[in-house]
């Protein structure tokens, strides 16, 4: 007799674009169409629903992405799923913070890490455990062996995206369409190069296409798209614009979502880079998008922090950026890092300037807190709050509605995640 094997997805907010991925590359493989799939939000949820669950399945795995910002959540989750049912779920963890620290992410009680991307490696390991196969020995995992040794079977090649659908078709879900993945940049304060690669991936126009006439189908026609750089679609190297490519996209979307779509670019869920913001980028926006806005990553003043963060854009190109986005008669959300590594005196000066000087051209400041994350170069730099003087600024600004975020709440988070990677080992 064939066991039932279920999937049940951790489906948090935070966390859905990448279950999304993973839901619609299991779809793809026929011979587990006969997995029953889960999607569960809530703590409270996930441990009552999972005891339905267990009395109707054979085996039962639970996946869990999560960031650093919500290691403490996921670590109770765990503890409470580990008291209740023991071993009777398989715990899969996955995503940016597993990815960067999968030995911590073991030691919270998780079963398996999948380190990087997870679509073709969620597929193998259903498929072994539901044909009772050895799992471990699957590419691109981290486990504690039977001696409680630390286990990492290698680093896997970045997948073809056009294998997999970005949203789910049969276990139909909505969300942003990751158009783009992968970043040239690889700026020191963040995951997404070590996540993705340093190569950008594109989606085809025709597999972006079939799945907003999904969405369409079901009467969703407002369509946004997540990449690390909004204007980067069809680039080779990611920097270098192909602007043929993306309008191109752009235009046969439009078309499909006509009369009564929407479509945003450079907008949430995705911002621009500054140096990218031209005539011609803006023209499309203004073509063919629905945003009123755009999100330009600056995320500081001082062209000494840019360059020690490896950003690769100049202050002058905050700037320029911002005046052509207003000239274009779109709103300027101008994203700031602050308390960034080695700040100075000086480099504070500079940051106060600089955002005085865009909120006055009529920007909108996006506030943020440094906050270290496992396995980029800032990961043990030290946590340093954000300067009074850069705090009063932030407030001035936020009482004229010129500034928003939530970069105190970040700036409590920091405090742990500083304390958790101090004595950080790195095992892969």
């Amino acid at each position: 007799m064939q066991r039932r094997i279920a999937f049940v997805a951790f489906y948090q907010k935070q966390n859905i674009y990448s279950f999304n991925a993973l839901i619609g590359a299991i779809e793809t493989e026929e011979s587990l169409n006969d997995i029953n799939i889960y999607f569960i939000r809530g703590n409270d949820n996930l441990i009552v629903e999972l005891n339905k669950i267990i009395n109707s399945n054979d085996r039962i795995i639970v996946g869990i992405s999560f960031f650093t910002t919500q290691l403490w959540e996921i670590k109770d989750l765990i503890k409470d799923l580990r008291r209740k049912y023991s071993k009777k779920v398989f715990l899969i963890a996955g995503g940016p913070h597993p990815t960067g620290d999968p030995f911590g992410t073991l030691k919270l009680g998780f079963d398996l890490v999948v380190v990087g991307e997870g679509e073709e490696i969620i597929i193998e390991i259903i498929k072994k455990i539901k044909n009772d196969e050895n799992i471990f020995k699957i590419k691109g995992l981290s486990f504690c062996n039977g001696n409680n040794n630390y286990i990492y079977t290698g680093k896997r090649q970045p997948i073809d995206l056009d294998k997999y659908p970005p949203l789910p078709m049969k276990n139909v879900r909505f969300g942003a369409v990751e158009i783009t993945r992968g970043c040239p940049y690889v700026c020191y304060f963040c995951q997404t190069p070590y996540l993705s690669g340093t190569n950008p991936r594109h989606r085809s126009i025709e597999s972006i296409c079939n799945t907003v006439k999904l969405m369409k189908k079901h009467n969703k026609t407002d369509i946004r798209f997540i990449s690390p750089n909004a204007f980067s679609y069809g680039s080779i190297d990611g920097k270098t614009l192909n602007l043929t490519k993306l309008e191109d996209l752009l235009k046969q979307i439009t078309h499909i979502i006509k009369p009564n779509g929407r479509l945003f670019l450079g907008s949430f869920p995705s911002e621009v880079r500054p140096e990218h913001v031209n005539k011609e980028t803006l023209g499309l926006v203004l073509k063919y998008a629905a945003n009123d806005n755009i999100v330009i990553g600056a995320q500081s003043g001082s062209q000494k922090v840019l360059n020690l963060c490896n950003r690769g854009h100049t202050v002058e190109d905050v700037y320029k950026a911002v005046e052509l986005t207003i000239k274009s008669n779109l709103k300027a959300n101008v994203d700031f890092i602050f308390g960034l590594p080695d700040e100075t005196e000086e480099d504070i000066d500079l940051n106060i300037k600089v955002l005085k000087d865009l909120s006055d051209m009529g920007a909108k400041i996006h506030t943020h807190t440094f906050m270290p994350l496992p396995q980029t170069l800032f990961a043990k730099k030290p946590f340093q709050r954000i300067n009074k003087r850069i705090v009063k600024v932030i407030t001035e600004l936020n009482s004229k509605g010129l500034a928003y975020g939530e970069w105190k709440r970040q700036e409590k988070l920091a405090i742990k995640i500083t304390k958790y990677l101090k004595n950080f080992n790195y095992l892969t």
